[in-house]
């Protein structure tokens, strides 16, 4: 247990009950608590923030603002517009331009909500920052800091955290992590917070509408043109929109009429191509993953390791093996074949509750 005396911590306040109640168990544990709202949101206009409810835009500064008002903290806004652009919005629509499927909300974590945010409250004289997450950090026997699933797998979000390394993990605190959503709600209900019953925000912040494809077109230089629909022999099969309208796995909206169900087998950007097969085409029990972060050990050291694979948040996880094959180069072989393995999404592993590390599917 953290010595919580006289000890200084930032909350990363959305607006939302999550990060409300963050605030208020750590002030019951004896932390000083200062609030603050990254503002990471471009241009928003009125109209959209209403109807959005981001986790960071204006109208999560009035609801954090009352909240931090009702629990008696300092509350501050922090602009992470720069930030937040560079990247988590250009990488968004880099990747997708790269026939790749990106998760933005996992480079925010990362890079803005920690990398930035942990940076400047340490500036602050801050000793932790915290999140409203439902996850939890703990330091192993071998020293290691390593995230473990929240107490309620409905809400877990330890796959989108799996990237933040050692430095972040041990100046963060997660206390919702002990709690289900249900518990959550009650808290805040029962303490008084108008924002007991709000809505979760969207999964995407900055595509409210989500129309990546019109989001691309507005943000890209060049958006990749029509092209061919092919099978894996190369056969043309008819034309589709253009490579950021798909991804690995996808069935809807292909306009296809084969006569039996089709799904997005292979995107190639290099010569615009969509490649197409059947249900069974999708299924695979191997991926290579590049980019690791590794939590609860510091590497493989040439051992293999049998672990539980998550390829995307709502995919339970599968056992599987893994090895290196090269430098920063992980095999991950499933015992039984997974569906749609998707480039540029993570695959996350696990021992049990706690994160072993991950990488990005290549």
């Amino acid at each position: 247990m953290i010595d919580s005396c006289g000890k200084k911590v930032v909350v990363g306040m959305s607006g939302g009950v999550d990060s409300s109640v963050a605030a208020w168990l750590l002030l019951q544990q004896g932390y000083q608590v200062i609030g603050v709202t990254m503002q990471i949101w471009q241009d928003e206009e009125e109209a959209a923030v209403q109807e959005n409810g981001g986790c960071c835009g204006l109208s999560a500064v009035d609801d954090a603002r009352a909240v931090a008002w009702k629990l008696g903290i300092p509350y501050y806004v922090m602009n992470f517009k720069r930030e937040f652009k560079e990247n988590v919005m250009d990488y968004f629509v880099e990747e997708y331009l790269h026939g790749r499927t990106p998760n933005p909300c996992i480079a925010c974590n990362r890079y803005v909500k920690w990398e930035s945010l942990l940076r400047r409250s340490l500036n602050l004289g801050a000793d932790y920052i915290a999140t409203g997450h439902y996850a939890r950090v703990e330091r192993l026997k071998n020293g290691r800091y390593a995230l473990k699933k929240s107490a309620t797998d409905a809400k877990d979000q330890t796959y989108a955290l799996y990237n933040l390394s050692q430095e972040q993990l041990s100046h963060t605190l997660m206390p919702v992590g002990e709690f289900t959503k249900a518990e959550i709600r009650q808290m805040a209900e029962k303490i008084g917070l108008k924002v007991a019953d709000k809505a979760d925000s969207q999964e995407i912040c900055f595509i409210p509408d989500k129309d990546y494809a019109r989001f691309i077109e507005e943000q890209a230089d060049h958006v990749p043109a029509p092209g061919n629909f092919v099978d894996a022999d190369g056969n043309v099969l008819g034309r589709h929109k253009g490579i950021t309208h798909y991804t690995i796995g996808q069935r809807k909206g292909l306009g296809l009429a084969m006569g039996y169900p089709v799904f997005v087998k292979e995107i190639r950007p290099d010569t615009d191509e969509v490649v197409i097969g059947g249900a069974a085409d999708v299924f695979t029990d191997t991926l290579i993953c590049d980019k690791m972060n590794w939590m609860a050990v510091d590497g493989l050291h040439g051992k293999p390791m049998q672990v539980t694979g998550k390829i995307r948040y709502s995919h339970r996880g599968a056992p599987c093996i893994i090895r290196e094959v090269g430098e920063d180069l992980v095999e991950c072989r499933f015992l039984e074949k997974v569906r749609a393995v998707t480039p540029g999404q993570a695959v996350v592993f696990y021992d049990g509750d706690y994160v072993v590390g991950g990488g990005t599917i290549r």
